[in-house]
């Protein structure tokens, strides 16, 4: 008898948890419709970047609203690495990076290991180097004691047009 009733007990709590749960999912709002993805201001990001980095630090001025900022990260540490990481108007990843680390291995780390290619394009009266990769294609372009690349999953238009915007600056 004792066995019976600790299996009808636990049964019974289990089954007062969930229509707990239940009413409590019920009743929180949630909008399933909203964009998962939050924008970030990268402002103070850029403004600190360009007073630390040895290098005039790149940021996109005039993009449409479409785009939206994703991430951004600046690492001392690792090659006075920028990192500025964009969705298109498609949804896709758009990012600039930027060290003064070894430029190769930069661009294969950054670019999710896409190779040179024999292609360039012109773009704002600047020679960019293509690269391609299986996940990531980049636009690489070294300068100034820093190499910048724009990588990401959208088309090298896309690619192009980041590039285009691309301002950089020392404080």
């Amino acid at each position: 008898m004792r066995g019976k009733q600790t299996v009808r007990d636990m049964v019974l709590s289990m089954a007062a948890i969930g229509v707990v749960v239940a009413g409590v999912y019920t009743l929180v709002p949630h909008d399933d419709s909203a964009d998962p993805v939050k924008p970030v201001d990268y402002r103070v990001e850029l403004i600190t970047a360009r007073r630390a980095a040895p290098y005039p630090v790149a940021a996109p001025v005039g993009l449409p609203e479409t785009w939206k900022a994703t991430s951004v990260t600046y690492d001392r540490q690792d090659g006075n690495s920028w990192h500025l990481g964009f969705l298109d108007p498609e949804r896709e990843y758009v990012a600039v990076e930027q060290s003064n680390g070894p430029a190769e291995k930069f661009v294969h780390k950054v670019s999710q290991q896409a190779t040179k290619t024999s292609r360039t394009v012109r773009v704002g009266g600047e020679t960019w180097q293509r690269w391609e990769g299986p996940k990531y294609d980049a636009l690489v372009r070294e300068e100034k004691g820093a190499t910048t690349v724009i990588t990401g999953t959208a088309p090298q238009k896309r690619l192009a047009e980041m590039a285009a915007a691309l301002k950089a600056e020392k404080s």
